[in-house]
């Protein structure tokens, strides 16, 4: 129920139990400097399109994607 709540919004969740689930899924998070932002997803994309990107069939998009509306701004 508690992750349910998290996955809607209605929760927000602790540092450590956002550290907790990353860690659960395999995953590491990573803070980065907003002014080195776009260099990480330029560095992320050219690692998915040398491998194929896993999510171009699943329709699914990253967390970290940017709204292509404000990039033209």
């Amino acid at each position: 129920m508690h992750i349910s709540g998290i996955e809607s919004g209605k929760i927000v969740p602790r540092y450590d139990t956002l550290l907790d689930l990353v860690r659960v899924l395999d995953r590491d998070l990573l803070l980065v400097s907003r002014a080195l932002v776009p260099a990480m997803q330029a560095l992320i994309r050219d690692h998915r399109n040398a491998e194929g990107s896993r999510y171009a069939d699943e329709g699914e998009q990253p967390l970290y994607a940017t709204d292509a509306r404000h990039d033209e701004d």
